[in-house]
């Protein structure tokens, strides 16, 4: 008998049409109660490893696998709290000592021996659970394929862990083939068996197999969790089927079951995806009337959304529900406000943002600061102020920028009268190893100038020859007529005489060579 993932198998039609995968009463067992055990340390490993005998006592089952509790000397399963996710996090250094000492004695795999005593299905299932949390998927087939060489069967555990094997492998065709294979065997998944494998065809876009499977568990009589629907529902976002998202969503309150807060989350996501930001909100608040906490991804959705839509303004808006909410907005709450802001030209509002993340240590991404930058530096040329506000973006970044970012900074400063601070870019510029523009130097002079600080236009030029730039006539032009406006005659004559000797033949000269008094 086909599983419904399987090539070979037919979709499955609706309640009453023949199906190609049927599944009779008489044919399950309702083993819901074998099918998770509690994950320990085999003793047969702790007794014939014994170059990580202590290591081994001190794996305990949380270490193990994040989804089983020691209570009163013995283990309960907290199968309401399953992971989806793969994510366990067992104490690292003593489970790869562990590993290595199964890749050692299984390995190839040769045989494993318990001191004479009976090997059990539970020491296999302990050994795959550990091997499948530490995502060491190819030792685990190799385990579960020998496991008949011992006179061992699998129980409904074992094919739950070898599901869980494959569908972190994403061959799903070979997951399917696994549950085909525990209800052959009259064992009944439970809704975490199912759920994990909806999670990953749903991940996968395969979108109209999941549903199969769904109804699958119908037909055996399991009846499908808040976590089975909302990966079903994410699946259906995740194409663009926001409607039918939606629709899964009222009809999860039409069946008495209360959704949480990530059911209303992954429909909000999928609306903003799609620009439907307002929706999204209408949701929101639905969610907050019926008693649930947003937390910050809720709110990030809308900050998606908004920026998508060309309304990144109303960013501010979602800051202050968040406050109101205490939900505290993280990086990605604030990293895709500015982001908003800047693609959509909100520069002035941009660096209001800027400026608080900087005041909560919340680090700004370095393309991001770079985009600002340019953006106050452009504005800055009609407003004049923003030219100090481009330099504060400047100093958290380090100095760490192109040439061309240095070149408007450097323009916006001039333009601001900011000379010193200019001076400053500049030569952290050459010192980057960026050799600036003429026209870049031209800039900084002409602004020294403007201010009457001559010696310090000089000291640009001499940055110039340091470094294997001739000053262009312009650079000349400019100094030789403000030394003469300060009637530095003999100041003017050498600068004119300097230009000569580089081959520059300067427009403007002494006041001296032409006859001019400077008296």
């Amino acid at each position: 008998m086909p599983f419904p993932f399987s090539p070979t198998s037919q979709p499955l039609q609706s309640s009453g049409r023949r199906t190609s995968f049927v599944f009779t009463n008489s044919s399950i067992k309702n083993q819901n109660h074998n099918e998770l055990h509690p994950v320990k340390l085999p003793v047969f490993a702790i007794e014939s490893l014994t170059t990580v005998q202590k290591q081994l006592h001190t794996l305990n089952c949380h270490s193990l696998c994040s989804n089983f509790i020691d209570k009163q000397n013995g283990f309960i399963v907290k199968e309401e709290q399953e992971s989806l996710d793969f994510k366990e996090n067992p104490h690292g250094l003593q489970v790869q000592k562990f590993l290595d000492a199964i890749k050692d004695k299984i390995g190839i795999f040769g045989s494993i021996k318990r001191d004479g005593r009976n090997l059990t299905v539970s020491d296999f299932n302990d050994l795959l659970m550990a091997l499948v949390t530490e995502n060491e998927i190819e030792i685990a087939l190799k385990l579960y394929s020998e496991m008949s060489s011992h006179g061992l069967a699998p129980d409904s555990w074992t094919f739950s862990i070898m599901l869980r094997c494959y569908c972190k492998k994403n061959n799903l065709v070979e997951a399917g083939k696994v549950l085909n294979g525990m209800v052959e065997k009259g064992f009944s998944p439970n809704v975490a068996t199912f759920t994990i494998f909806i999670k990953s065809l749903c991940t996968s876009g395969r979108l109209q197999k999941a549903f199969e499977v769904l109804q699958v568990m119908d037909r055996v009589g399991c009846k499908p969790s808040i976590q089975t629907y909302n990966c079903l529902m994410k699946g259906l976002c995740y194409v663009g089927r926001v409607e039918e998202a939606y629709e899964m969503l009222m009809n999860m309150k039409k069946d008495f079951m209360k959704p949480d807060i990530y059911s209303y989350t992954i429909v909000m996501d999928g609306f903003c995806k799609v620009g439907r930001s307002n929706e999204a909100v209408e949701l929101l608040n639905e969610a907050m009337e019926m008693g649930l906490k947003p937390n910050v991804v809720s709110f990030n959705t809308l900050f998606n959304g908004y920026c998508k839509e060309g309304r990144p303004l109303e960013g501010f808006g979602v800051l202050k529900l968040m406050k109101e909410r205490n939900c505290v907005p993280d990086n990605i709450s604030y990293s895709t406000l500015l982001h908003g802001l800047l693609k959509w030209g909100e520069t002035r509002a941009a660096f209001r943002t800027f400026k608080e993340m900087v005041d909560l240590g919340i680090e700004v991404d370095g393309r991001m600061m770079k985009a600002l930058l340019r953006g106050l530096c452009i504005e800055s040329w009609e407003d004049q102020d923003l030219s100090e506000n481009a330099y504060q973006v400047f100093e958290k970044m380090n100095f760490n920028m192109d040439r061309g970012s240095y070149s408007m900074l450097i323009r916006a400063l001039c333009v601001g009268d900011k000379t010193n601070k200019a001076l400053i870019c500049l030569q952290h510029m050459v010192r980057m190893g960026h050799v600036p523009r003429m026209v870049t130097f031209n800039n900084v002079i002409q602004a020294f100038c403007q201010q009457g600080k001559v010696d310090d236009a000089l000291l640009v030029v001499i940055l110039m020859n340091e470094h294997g730039k001739i000053p262009s006539r312009t650079s000349y032009n400019i100094l030789i007529n403000k030394l003469n406006q300060k009637k530095r005659c003999s100041g003017a004559g050498l600068v004119y005489g300097a230009a000569m000797k580089q081959g520059v033949l300067s427009h403007r000269v002494p006041y001296e060579l032409v006859g001019i008094d400077s008296n």
